[in-house]
């Protein structure tokens, strides 16, 4: 069994708000994020654009300067009193940072590329270094001048849960008494154009599970935690955190969902709870046709009790190396909300019938203040890269 491992504190910033409290407030009313894009060339889209002002990255970091920087130092101011905190506590070689992204800073890469072949030159403020897939952590640690583990994950829509994985193995290694962990992704023409080129682009807001459905809705987010031995600022555990690769095919997930059932199940055990303990799924979701008929037949089968289940994609879209975080994050909200409500799960109304039953959160469901509540968020990415986590309160009835 693992240590104890808390998440004290959560910044978030995504399509529904710009911190903690806005989120949560759009999140359970249902609200929508969506809005049409015209990126993909004679094909409509959406995406799920962040509206809210993001804080500039410092001079002193200008190698880093990209809108996933940007998104990724709002959600870290969210939480600079609890890092102040830990600072007070531990050395800062002893504080890590662990982040997950796909995009990085892609979307400059792209003003850069329109520039040159323009004007012949590169940006005179352009770096290749603020693409660069590793650099999301380096940057962190720099702003918050910690000196102890950083590094960055890229394994696409599960980095972020694996962001936390690698979060909680850390302190119960004791290579760290405190980490940063989370991630960013922000849009790009690149990553939007790339999935319509797969077909996996839907042409009106994502209908996770639907009828009909046709792929997903790019979004951007960033979400950080700071992840603790001790119930520092809260009571919220990651009890549990599973991995696995099925490697079935490079975008496709297999079908038979095994490596998916593995990750579940390995998250499970590590938590020392029974499938039955379960009582909310924030699914994957993405509302493509293979995966969504994957992850309703893993879920049906390891879940028979039917717990209440729902995909935030059609909320706030799918925020790719983010999604893991940000749909953990969704998760702490839902913990902390003492009446039990649960994330809608938002979509046409129109459930595939060719799929397994599930039971979907409509707005205003809660879970059942008669047991302890224990929370599954799912993470599937290409290559058969799989993440599971689950949250729960420490000594809550």
């Amino acid at each position: 069994m693992m240590p104890a491992c808390y998440l004290a504190d959560l910044g978030l910033i995504n399509a529904l708000g710009h911190d903690k409290a806005s989120v949560a407030q759009a999140l359970f009313a249902g609200d929508l994020g969506l809005a049409p894009c015209d990126w993909v060339p004679g094909k409509p889209t959406y995406t799920a654009p962040v509206t809210a002002p993001l804080l500039p990255v410092p001079e002193c970091l200008a190698l880093y300067r990209s809108r996933n920087a940007q998104l990724a130092l709002t959600a870290i101011a969210q939480i600079q009193s609890s890092i102040d905190q830990v600072k007070k506590r531990y050395p800062s070689a002893r504080i890590a940072v662990v982040a997950g992204t796909s995009t990085s800073g892609i979307a400059e890469g792209e003003d850069a590329v329109a520039h040159w072949q323009g004007e012949g030159e590169r940006p005179e403020h352009y770096h290749y270094r603020a693409q660069e897939i590793g650099n999301l952590a380096e940057l962190i640690a720099d702003y918050c001048q910690l000196q102890g583990v950083a590094y960055t994950l890229s394994t696409a829509c599960s980095s972020s849960g694996h962001a936390l994985a690698s979060a909680q193995r850390l302190l119960a290694t004791d290579m760290a008494d405190a980490v940063i962990a989370g991630g960013a992704d922000s849009l790009c023409r690149l990553t939007v154009n790339g999935f319509a080129a797969l077909d996996s682009v839907s042409e009106g807001p994502c209908t996770p599970f639907g009828e009909g459905r046709t792929g997903i809705n790019i979004g951007e987010a960033a979400a950080f935690f700071m992840v603790t031995r001790e119930p520092i600022g809260g009571r919220i555990q990651l009890l549990g955190a599973g991995a696995s690769s099925d490697a079935h095919h490079i975008s496709a997930p297999d079908p038979a969902g095994s490596g998916a059932e593995a990750a579940i199940k390995t998250a499970l055990e590590q938590a020392q709870l029974a499938p039955a303990d379960i009582n909310y799924i924030n699914l994957h979701g993405t509302g493509t046709p293979l995966n969504d008929a994957m992850e309703s037949a893993v879920v049906s089968r390891l879940f028979p009790h039917g717990p209440k289940v729902s995909s935030s994609k059609g909320q706030l879209g799918h925020t790719l190396g983010a999604a893991g975080a940000t749909e953990a994050g969704l998760m702490w909200l839902a913990l902390l909300n003492d009446s039990g409500k649960l994330p809608p799960h938002c979509y046409h109304g129109h459930y595939d019938p060719a799929l397994p039953n599930l039971n979907l959160v409509q707005v205003g469901d809660c879970v059942s203040a008669e047991k302890r509540r224990c929370y599954l968020s799912n993470s599937f990415a290409f290559g058969g890269n799989n993440a599971a986590i689950i949250l729960g309160v420490q000594n809550e009835s």
